[in-house]
């Protein structure tokens, strides 16, 4: 960053800092395409993008008050943004709708060149997924993911309860999100793909 840029950021923030809209309406401004951009290229969806830029200064603005006057408000914009996306996509990975609709989109924003390439991305971010997983419960997942049976089938096999089958399966899964949700490695496309893997 520059002088003039640091000197800038400096006088802006001191002015949102003290509740000036007008100071706030220059950031908006200047900085609203770029968050916009970063968004879309997350999400695949102009509308939860557009939903993003209002959220991201929304809380710069009601959280003015604690921001510090050493920031340099372009990263500081991202981070705030690549935060909120992820927490956008957690929940998308719980709701059927927005799963599917985000999903499709990732998929249609696919060149065909590369689907090679995410296809062996993903494989292994999977892998790497699951040699977290201790022992048994990578077995009762991969049982009930890669081979389609049952939590019936699974617990009849083992000789467990299906309710020690539903438990194991749930915090595999929690670890599984929370892994792929936050290995920064990881892009947020094949993070939506690795949705439909933990569903």
């Amino acid at each position: 960053m520059t002088e003039t840029q640091t000197t800038s950021d400096k006088l802006l923030l001191k002015g949102l800092i003290e509740g000036n809209e007008k100071v706030f309406l220059t950031i908006f401004n200047t900085y609203r395409k770029e968050v916009y951009a970063y968004s879309l290229s997350i999400l695949k969806s102009q509308t939860y993008a557009e939903e993003i830029v209002q959220e991201v200064f929304l809380k710069i603005w009601i959280k003015r008050k604690d921001l510090d006057m050493s920031l340099a408000l372009k990263p500081y914009l991202i981070v705030i943004t690549k935060n909120m996306c992820l927490n956008f996509l957690k929940k998308a990975a719980y709701d059927d709708k927005m799963r599917e609709e985000v999903f499709y989109q990732s998929q249609k924003s696919f060149n065909p060149i590369y689907t090679g390439i995410h296809e062996k991305e993903l494989d292994d971010i999977q892998k790497q997924a699951l040699d977290l997983l201790p022992p048994r419960r990578r077995l009762i997942f991969e049982m009930s993911r890669n081979e389609g049976k049952s939590y019936k089938e699974i617990s009849q096999e083992l000789g467990i309860s299906i309710n020690t089958v539903k438990s194991q399966m749930n915090k595999a899964l929690e670890a599984l999100r929370v892994f792929l949700l936050k290995n920064s490695d990881i892009s947020f496309t094949l993070l939506l793909l690795a949705f439909k893997w933990l569903k």
